[in-house]
């Protein structure tokens, strides 16, 4: 498939509240192909797909257990808390401290539009809230607590 360059801070889109997807097709598949292909070339662990410049509620994800692909994506329920630190493809340089539950209950499409649930704890819950940020036009940095250089 096609690597994408990956957006900063700086472009618009990122601010945006992405689309809801309405109908998955192969365009949709492509865009999650693509955006697989270019959260590992980038060694991240997740990416939303306006960080390609696509203004779609699209996520991939893996934080090591295998890659998770959501379709309009929602936080249902959410528990704990705990600040850690999260750095971001399109912010690049930069770490944070961000506050955020440590238990989440997720909801989607799979890319055959069926329905999928994770409960996710830790890791896997914190980088299912900060993609979906991304599609809500909220940047980690708006969440932090304490900012660094990296």
């Amino acid at each position: 498939m096609a690597v994408y360059k990956v957006v900063e801070a700086e472009d618009d889109i990122l601010r945006k509240k992405a689309k809801e997807v309405t109908k998955i097709d192969r365009s949709i598949f492509k865009l999650l192909d693509n955006m697989k292909d270019t959260m590992y070339e980038y060694k991240g662990v997740g990416l939303a797909a306006p960080q390609i410049g696509v203004s779609k509620r699209v996520i991939t994800i893996d934080v090591g257990n295998g890659l998770i692909e959501l379709i309009n994506p929602t936080i249902v329920e959410v528990e704990g808390s705990a600040t850690e630190a999260e750095g971001c493809l399109s912010v690049p340089g930069v770490v944070g401290d961000v506050p955020r539950p440590t238990k989440v209950t997720v909801r989607g499409l799979d890319r055959n539009g069926q329905e999928v649930e994770y409960n996710a704890v830790e890791y896997l819950a914190r980088a299912f809230q900060h993609e979906i940020d991304h599609l809500n036009g909220i940047l980690f940095i708006d969440k932090a607590v304490k900012l660094r250089k990296d």
